[in-house]
């Protein structure tokens, strides 16, 4: 059997920059399995507006290597709309163009495999072997890019559609009476201003319900992006382990919010709705849903005033839960879970350079070190060079992309000239 330096278990946008990334370096042997036939990414969000909250830069390679031809620009180059894109002026490509442009850049790959769904991995003494439901790989190295999945709230399982399978279920959702959408993020929003735009021709109630106390806004203003760096994930690692979890609670404006510019669409588009009568529409902030429960054809849902503690109900007969994604450890890593390094609350310990086994050089992940790294994590301008980090380590010390290690202008932890 081969053993290849490394098997990335997970075929997202983040393993997907790294197959990328990896394509040209001879000396590295790696093989990219995932359990979709095709590479797919939110098919379910596609919505025909939306646009990434990230600029094209923060493409699969750019920020690691500009000179890459698997860059956006070349895909939009090679795709024969480069000029409209430039014409467009706008910085944040369509999220349905992002997923073509991903989808061109797999197809220009050798070393991904689809259709290959991970049973278990083991260690034989030597090296790791994975199994799927095809065929058998062994390798020195893993790394994880299993993504997150949907999170659903407690009380709510198989009594709602996720925002990952919202365009499949849209029509059915605009054939009932009311529809209430749970949560105040990006997603959240996208969903609502859809499911306003059509309001006049279905005529359903439309309720908008978040936890937090305002629908807030992305905070996308240049010092706070400077977070997004190298110094902060540096400064945020160092932290003592509580101290990091009380700042990811208190940071989801920094990734979770929504694009002002939507927020300001949504006020504009619902004006205009009350203009022209009542739209039949409610949006709840401080509200929590504490628990829902089918009532004849509907369901009703169980609220939770936060500020003021009222607990109370709503009827409706549908139910979207954009309540975003939580990571999960994968359960073919059981046979390996002595080899990897846990903390106090059972996730894994993520190392400085993205490794969670125990020596520091074996596994390696992708998207589940938030609680260790900070916000950056889930943000695809960082993804550039968190894989410049992993194939660093993959290569024994050589960088193939030069890694930044200082960019922002402001000092994050105590000045090292302090006294």
């Amino acid at each position: 059997m081969t053993t290849h330096d490394f098997v990335a278990i997970g075929i997202g946008p983040f393993n997907l920059g790294l197959a990328c990334l990896a394509e040209p370096i001879e000396e590295l042997d790696g093989v990219f399995l995932d359990r979709s036939p095709e590479f797919d990414w939110h098919p379910g969000m596609m919505l025909e507006a939306s646009t990434l909250q990230t600029p094209f830069l923060a493409d699969l390679v750019t920020l690691a290597d500009p000179t890459s031809p698997f860059s956006f620009l070349n895909y939009a180059k090679e795709s024969g709309h480069l000029y409209a894109f430039y014409i467009r002026e706008s910085f944040h490509p369509l999220r349905s163009e992002y997923n073509d442009y991903c989808r061109w850049a797999a197809a220009k790959l050798s070393n991904l495999r689809f259709g290959r769904e991970v049973h278990t991995v083991e260690h034989d003494g030597d090296a790791y072997v994975v199994h799927t439901n095809a065929e058998t790989y062994r390798a020195r190295h893993l790394v994880l890019g299993t993504g997150t999945p949907p999170h659903v709230p407690d009380g709510a399982s198989g009594l709602g559609v996720h925002s990952t399978d919202y365009l499949p279920a849209r029509d059915e959702l605009q054939a009932t009476s009311g529809i209430a959408v749970v949560g105040g993020g990006q997603s959240a929003a996208e969903i609502f201003y859809d499911l306003l735009e059509a309001i006049d021709q279905h005529e359903y109630a439309l309720t908008w319900i978040t936890r937090s106390a305002r629908f807030f806004p992305l905070e996308y203003t240049k010092l706070t992006l400077e977070m997004t760096s190298p110094e902060y994930m540096e400064y945020f690692h160092r932290l003592p382990p509580p101290v990091r979890d009380d700042l990811v609670a208190s940071q989801a404006q920094l990734y979770k919010g929504i694009d002002a510019s939507l927020i300001d669409d949504i006020f504009r588009l619902l004006y205009r709705k009350h203009r022209q009568g009542d739209p039949r529409t409610t949006l709840l902030t401080n509200t929590e849903l504490t628990a829902a429960r089918r009532d004849g054809d509907g369901l009703v849902l169980d609220l939770r005033h936060v500020e003021q503690g009222d607990a109370f109900e709503l009827p409706t007969e549908s139910l979207v839960l954009a309540t975003g994604y939580r990571y999960e450890v994968p359960a073919f890593l059981a046979p390996v879970e002595d080899r990897i390094a846990w903390d106090e609350q059972g996730r894994f310990a993520v190392r400085r350079n993205f490794s969670i086994d125990r020596d520091g050089d074996g596994i390696f992940v992708q998207n589940a070190e938030l609680h260790t790294h900070g916000f950056v994590a889930p943000d695809l301008g960082m993804a550039a060079y968190r894989n410049s980090c992993i194939l660093r380590e993959l290569l024994g010390g050589r960088e193939p992309y030069a890694i930044e290690r200082s960019i922002a202008f402001q000092e994050f932890g105590t000045p090292e000239h302090a006294g």
